[in-house]
């Protein structure tokens, strides 16, 4: 067993464990005890537990309810398409693969579709399994319909989480910054070493691998290509500044301080439109600067003799920062619903400007339909891995068999390796888990109200220190989890823990021969051909 994770680290995802076990209990107790409907407090306990604890919905409490509030149609359809499928083992497999595909593949157009897609999944998986009772439908619906409502209650109300600049906001801020350096560069020819770094930290802090999931603009529409366009457009502005502000003191030069009053305006006037603000300037403004400067260049007299070279190299490094400050106007402009890009850019760089948003979602699709995408692996792996699941569950007619497809769910990774390592250690914690879950049941027997007094303090502990503590500590108080809940719906012995480790372990070998058997190397393959295609191209 790991290491138990540190009390930050575990207090840091308290709030959330918090809500997710009270909106739990809030349409699981009253389904249980008052209405004495099993299927409806099963349902409104894993709901919760589905988009708020296995999927990761992040950013503010607004934000999570409303990809919540989006995902329940889709759930409630999925919970109605397990429920017509399981009238057999083929049938619901063959769901769940599709299922799988489909929602896997397509969270590649959207970042929120991707946040709830393992609670999507889950849905589905509840419903597709034995006994095969259409008429219960209405009461897993109605489950479904608590357990959501408790959850987007609570997402709204208990623990908010303080709202996070959006990417918008933070490319903003990195353009104010360079409108100061430039302004900066209009008194003094040249920056200090601290500014230098600044621009160039700021600027690497606007990749995506810095942002959270939720900030990164990675969706197939135009506002989001838009977007990334804008932040790559700042961060090479934000670096060609620093090597301008470094160059050694060259001539005076109207043309170049002309130029730099202009760039300083368009990086004003972008980050006020990213704040939804108005300019009257568009990025025609700064187009037209720069022709001015290349026709000064060109009609200075012969007699003069050639510009120094330090002169020369402040020009060439200011022009492309005139080049970028012309690509994130557009950019800004695209990203805020306003025009095309200018006539005079390259169609190439704003090719998305004037394409629907069907057309570019089938971009995005085509793209990734080819087994080297990455994309098309990890969605084919989870799929072929959740439907074997189902398959091996049904034929096997294994006691609580969604445990075995929620083990590859959990588990599953993008290599072997990685795929390896956690199911063993969701093996050890999954036994010590039974083991203690186990004796517990046999110390408590039939005493319900232990058990009803236990569920709740037991999701917080499970969803606070099990996501920080790795695969071992989530599966092994998951277990503590299942078991005190199961406990209150149906009389329970010390074999509910037996068939727990059974399929925890059956699902684990499933997601390990799957990783295996496709892809095994994950994005290494990939990566490592398209280095080698990029440096025979140079």
């Amino acid at each position: 067993m790991p290491r138990l994770p540190s009390l930050t680290q575990s207090f840091g995802r308290s709030g959330r464990a918090v809500r997710v076990a009270l909106a739990a209990a809030a349409g699981f107790y009253p389904a249980a005890y008052l209405m004495d409907r099993p299927v409806v407090a099963l349902y409104a306990l894993f709901t919760p537990i589905a988009f708020g604890a296995l999927s990761s919905p992040a950013g503010s409490g607004r934000h999570r309810a409303s990809s919540v509030l989006r995902a329940a149609p889709a759930a409630a359809a999925l919970v109605a398409l397990g429920t017509a499928l399981a009238v057999t083992t083929w049938a619901a497999t063959a769901g769940m693969l599709l299922v799988a595909l489909a929602l896997t593949f397509g969270s590649a157009c959207t970042p929120r579709l991707a946040s709830v897609v393992p609670g999507l999944q889950l849905c589905y998986i509840l419903a597709c399994f034995p006994p095969y009772a259409p008429d219960t439908l209405p009461e897993r619906l109605l489950g479904l319909f608590l357990g959501a409502t408790a959850l987007l209650v609570g997402e709204l109300l208990l623990f908010p989480s303080p709202r996070r600049p959006s990417y918008a906001e933070r490319v903003a801020d990195t353009l104010d910054l360079a409108a100061h350096t430039t302004r900066l560069l209009l008194r003094a020819e040249s920056v200090d070493d601290g500014t230098a770094r600044r621009l160039r930290t700021t600027g690497r802090e606007l990749r995506f691998s810095r942002q959270p999931h939720e900030c990164r603009p990675t969706g197939a529409g135009r506002r989001d290509r838009a977007l990334a366009q804008a932040g790559s457009s700042a961060r090479r502005l934000l670096d060609q500044l620093a090597a301008l502000g470094e160059l050694p003191p060259a001539p005076a030069d109207t043309a170049s301080q002309t130029l730099l009053h202009g760039v300083a305006a368009t990086c004003s006037d972008a980050a006020a439109v990213l704040r939804g603000g108005r300019s009257v300037r568009g990025a025609e403004f700064i187009e037209e600067m720069t022709a001015r400067f290349l026709d000064e260049r060109a009609g200075e007299p012969e007699g003069r003799g050639d510009p120094p070279y330090a002169l020369l190299r402040r020009r060439s490094t200011l022009l492309t920062v005139a080049a970028s400050a012309v690509t994130v106007r557009s950019a800004a402009d695209l990203a805020t619903g306003g025009g095309p890009a200018l006539p005079g850019l390259p169609h190439e760089q704003f090719w998305y400007a004037r394409v629907p948003v069907v057309p570019l979602w089938l971009v995005r699709i085509r793209g990734n339909l080819t087994p080297r995408s990455v994309v098309f692996q990890n969605a084919v792996r989870t799929a072929l891995g959740l439907a074997l699941a189902r398959l091996v569950a049904g034929s096997l007619d294994l006691s609580h068999g969604f445990w075995v497809l929620l083990s590859v769910l959990t588990l599953a990774r993008t290599t072997a390796v990685g795929t390896w390592s956690a199911v063993r250690s969701a093996a050890a914690g999954t036994l010590i888990g039974a083991v203690v879950a186990g004796a517990l049941i046999i110390g408590a027997g039939d005493a319900t109200a232990f058990y009803a007094g236990l569920l709740v303090p037991m999701m917080v502990i499970a969803f606070s220190v099990g996501p920080v503590g790795g695969p071992a500590w989530a599966q092994g108080l998951f277990t503590m989890v299942v078991s005190t809940a199961f406990a209150q719906i149906a009389p329970v012995t010390w074999r509910l823990e037996e068939a727990r480790l059974v399929d925890a372990l059956t699902g684990s070998g499933i997601g390990l021969v799957c990783g295996l058997l496709a892809w095994p190397a994950g994005a290494r393959t990939e990566m490592r051909r398209s280095v080698a295609a990029l440096l025979r191209a140079t």
